[in-house]
């Protein structure tokens, strides 16, 4: 965390020498707040989700959807959002990404019933996109390239700061304001950042004049839904027909991306830059195994451990914290050293401390969790900035939009898919019935059989990062 605030104070300093400080550091302050603000938001709600469930009656399947409708939301638009930037302007569209994200969390608060509480957060997600798909972007266009793991790495500290605060700032909200503050706070946040981002003077629009591809934008977007939509169904026929249906239509994306002349999603740049695939390949395999450990753990302490959201909230504050404090070193190393080998390194340490989670029961003393995130967010931060890093340094400035946004879809399709994988065992080991006393026992095997899943997908992914190639 110290390391972290000395290189904001650094760049807010514009010392150095440095051609556009002042820009740099108006977009490195404004990826800050904006890397803040969702993790913040999605780790502060899971932490409040047994008392959304209680307010409005849900069942297992219905409580997952409400952190599950952001993340789709956000995954089937990044890779079009990203494009849409590359053309009209990133700063344009991460402004109107800021917007709706702020609109929407205000209307959240106010959601009469899960339905409307779900949709609000499913449109906050397409926010989302558009923010995701931008401020990276910008901090890489305006940033020197000896200085661009330093930069991310901030960013991606930023990000794990929002993750530290979101449990027990959310759990302090949520046991003495209610659930609904957290919807107002990350409103207020919004609008603040909204406001700032006037302050960034200039506009990046590398691909102006080219053409934008609806049919693959719309084939992506309808293959993720049905995809998502498919997973707690699959033990039906409509889950299976849902399915099919998003392979026929991921395939026809990806058959028509390979062969337009402008893409919104780049086939031949994944098929022949390999540093850039696996990179990519390597983050959706780390976040479909690591991003759905909170989500879990909250349920698992609240309802198996009968922690009140404050001490939930402040038993899950260990890995992010671990990761904030490491992610700008592990940025500054992968500007040394190859980011396949730190990245591999924190998957592997990530597979390690997600095992340990199947010895979880009613009884395993908080010490053995705790020690387990700290694992689990040292892993973690060892992957994610020398894996950004590799990324967004293994294509030209013109594609930083597009890498950003695939980078970033890589992420939150993980995500998705994370959530999805606790769907699908959520949907055969408890079904549609609320978590109760009567279900613990079938609610810890789901955790086993998730958490089991999770580590072996990490020990695939290691696989692929090792074989990225150099990018030094």
């Amino acid at each position: 965390m110290e390391k972290h605030l000395k290189i904001v104070k650094y760049f807010s300093s514009g010392s150095g020498g440095i051609p556009g400080a002042t820009l740099q550091r108006t977009a490195l302050l404004l990826a800050v707040m904006a890397a803040f603000l969702t993790p913040f938001m999605g780790s502060a709600v899971n932490i409040a989700l047994p008392s959304i469930g209680r307010q409005f009656a849900m069942h297992a399947l219905t409580l997952g959807w409400v952190s599950t409708s952001f993340i789709l939301g956000a995954a089937a638009f990044l890779v079009p959002m990203g494009r849409i930037a590359d053309l009209c302007g990133r700063k344009k569209i991460f402004q109107w990404g800021i917007a709706v994200y702020t609109i929407t969390s205000a209307l959240c608060a106010f959601a009469p019933h899960a339905s409307s509480l779900i949709a609000m957060r499913a449109i906050q997600g397409i926010g989302g996109a558009m923010i995701f798909g931008t401020s990276v972007a910008i901090l890489t266009s305006v940033s020197p390239p000896e200085r661009r793991g330093r930069v991310l790495g901030v960013s991606v500290a930023s990000t794990y700061v929002g993750l530290s605060v979101g449990p027990v700032v959310g759990g302090l909200l949520t046991q003495y304001l209610g659930w609904q503050s957290i919807f107002l706070l990350s409103s207020v946040l919004g609008l603040g950042t909204f406001v700032y981002s006037f302050r960034l003077k200039g506009e990046w629009s590398d691909a102006r004049g080219e053409r934008f591809d609806l049919f693959g934008s719309c084939m992506y977007i309808a293959a993720l839904v049905a995809l998502m939509l498919s997973l707690p169904r699959l033990t039906s026929a409509n889950g299976l027909i849902l399915l099919f249906l998003a392979i026929v239509a991921l395939s026809t994306f990806g058959i028509w991306e390979a062969h337009t002349a402008q893409p919104v999603l780049h086939i031949r740049m994944l098929r022949e830059n390999r540093v850039f695939a696996l990179s990519n390949l390597a983050a959706l395999i780390n976040y479909s195994a690591n991003f759905a450990t909170g989500f879990l753990l909250s349920l698992y302490l609240q309802y198996l451990k009968g922690m009140s959201p404050r001490q939930a909230g402040l038993a899950l504050l260990a890995q992010p914290v671990v990761q904030a404090a490491f992610s700008p070193l592990a940025g500054q190393l992968s500007d040394r050293y190859e980011p396949r080998i730190l990245a591999s390194t924190g998957m592997a340490m990530s597979a390690a401390g997600l095992l340990s989670m199947i010895l979880l029961d009613s009884d395993t003393p908080l010490v053995f969790i705790v020690a387990a995130l700290v694992v689990l967010g040292f892993g973690f931060a060892l992957f994610s900035s020398p894996n950004t890093n590799a990324v967004m340094s293994s294509v030209d400035k013109s594609l930083y939009g597009v890498a950003s946004g695939t980078l970033g879809t890589m992420r939150l399709t993980g995500q998705m898919l994370s959530m999805g994988i606790c769907l699908f065992i959520f949907s055969v080991f408890i079904g549609a019935i609320p978590i109760t006393p009567a279900v613990h026992s079938k609610f810890l095997q789901s955790i086993h059989v998730t958490f089991l899943i999770q580590a072996s997908l990490c020990v695939v992914g290691i696989f692929a990062s090792v074989s990225r190639g150099n990018i030094h």
